[in-house]
């Protein structure tokens, strides 16, 4: 590997950056988007019964905010009725359309990122395909001939531009299916949290204070 590495020159290491920092966003997707972290089976149907007859305290709140993302979206309709005493049901909507938009925000967390790189990787491996034909070129003798420049000068500059094109593509194509799968996944997820708000919503418009004095 060391000598692959030597033998692509220096623009390699930009794409070794490139691949690290993909390879890192890569599992810290797969373990904040699972299931459990975001939406959790039957979440919706205990949240509604607990909140049958009356918002919960605080404390039970708190509890259902730490649950997961679909946890923190629920806690805020509670929440908002129970800090405002003339919350309405437009209130108390706001305040669980807000949550569910710092979810998605969360959910889709570092993915501009590996977008960024599956794009840029390949810029990158051409730049050093850019930089090795500089050096192939480099080699050349005065009069224009390949056999009487510098030999060792002509591999290099060789090497250089196929390891780094090669690299680029190498980080680039996983990370491009990678970033496809997880944008489908927070679609997914973020389609499911919209219809459990909204179910959960149309619960908690008799309990709003504001509509009960209306």
């Amino acid at each position: 590997m060391l000598s692959i590495i030597q033998a692509a020159g220096w623009p390699i290491w930009p794409l070794i950056l490139c691949s690290v920092l993909a390879l890192a966003f890569i599992v810290e997707r797969f373990i904040s988007l699972k299931p459990a972290r975001v939406l959790t089976p039957g979440l919706v149907d205990e949240a509604i019964e607990v909140s049958r007859n009356a918002v919960p305290t605080p404390d039970t709140v708190n509890q259902l905010e730490q649950h997961s993302a679909l946890g923190g979206v629920l806690a805020a309709g509670w929440r908002a009725i129970n800090t405002n005493p003339r919350c309405t049901a437009a209130d108390m909507r706001a305040a669980i359309e807000a949550a569910g938009r710092t979810a998605a925000h969360r959910l889709e967390r570092y993915l501009p990122a590996l977008g960024t790189i599956a794009s840029g990787a390949p810029l990158l491996g051409l730049f050093g395909t850019v930089i090795g034909m500089i050096e192939i070129f480099g080699s050349q003798a005065p009069s224009g001939a390949l056999s009487g420049g510098n030999p060792a000068q002509l591999a290099h500059g060789i090497s250089v531009a196929l390891y780094n094109t090669a690299f680029g593509l190498i980080i680039a194509i996983p990370t491009l299916f990678f970033w496809q799968y997880f944008r489908a996944r927070v679609n997914g997820y973020v389609m499911e949290l919209e219809l459990a708000a909204e179910r959960f919503a149309r619960h908690l418009e008799p309990l709003c204070p504001g509509e009960r004095k209306a």
